[in-house]
């Protein structure tokens, strides 16, 4: 099957992740999924929330937005009606978990780090863009405080990538774009590790119930992306840190 933009069904759009976007933050990366733009960034402090005073852990959490310009409507700022969507805290809570999922949190010393991800457009699989992006700023930014002498070691489990699946006219899709969610019959957002472990499985019968044949094929669908994504991360990585010591 060929789809609106010329892809296989299993074909993910083009994946760009820029390192360094922007210079003020710990670490930012701008990941561009197809026509969706999102840019992450990283920030540390040298606290963390109450409950984890004196414990010698540390703290990942997250927050997202979607720009006002990110789609062909212009969206309210939600700064401006005084309080966040449900869709908005529904998100950053699903990219601050998965991070949360590969980071050893008690090697972080008590620091927080804070990964802002910030919509720029949007054409479909903000929130998987989000993940791709964020844990590839943080992992940027750990590396960086190794090199530095502030962390003995990147305290990462390993890899964490997400992407969007679904059912669209009854076939399997790998990374949906707006056009293709809009008319799926089922839509799925799965978050795993690079060695292909499940962090989270969203998955939603917009129109209608679905079998396990469909959960089970979709989701070894959305692992095979992710290793693809997986494999771009660290190349991205490779090229900004610099080698590990033997």
């Amino acid at each position: 099957m060929r789809r609106g933009d010329g892809r296989a069904a299993d074909e993910l759009r083009p994946l760009t992740l820029t390192l360094d976007f922007t210079e003020n933050p710990l670490a930012s990366v701008l990941c561009a999924l197809g026509r969706t733009k999102v840019l992450c960034t990283v920030c540390a402090e040298e606290s963390v929330p109450r409950f984890l005073h004196g414990t010698g852990q540390g703290w990942v959490t997250a927050e997202y937005s979607l720009l006002p310009g990110a789609t062909d409507r212009r969206a309210e700022r939600e700064a401006a009606r005084g309080r966040q969507s449900g869709r908005t805290q529904e998100i950053q809570r699903l990219i601050g978990r998965s991070l949360r999922a590969v980071t050893e949190l008690g090697a972080l010393g008590e620091r927080t780090f804070y990964v802002d991800c910030d919509v720029l457009q949007a054409d479909g699989g903000t929130r998987t863009a989000a993940i791709i992006g964020g844990y590839t700023a943080l992992a940027l930014a750990l590396g960086r405080l190794v090199a530095g002498g502030l962390l003995p070691r990147v305290p990462l489990l390993e890899g964490l990538a997400a992407i969007s699946v679904g059912l669209v006219g009854g076939v399997p899709l790998l990374d949906l774009a707006y056009e293709e969610d809009a008319r799926a019959e089922v839509d799925m957002n799965v978050v795993a590790t690079a060695s292909g472990r499940l962090a989270e499985v969203q998955g939603t019968g917009e129109s209608a119930t679905f079998a396990r044949k469909d959960l089970d094929a979709l989701v070894d669908l959305a692992l095979r992306g992710i290793a693809d994504v997986s494999r771009l991360q660290q190349e991205a990585l490779a090229r900004a840190l610099p080698p590990k010591r033997p």
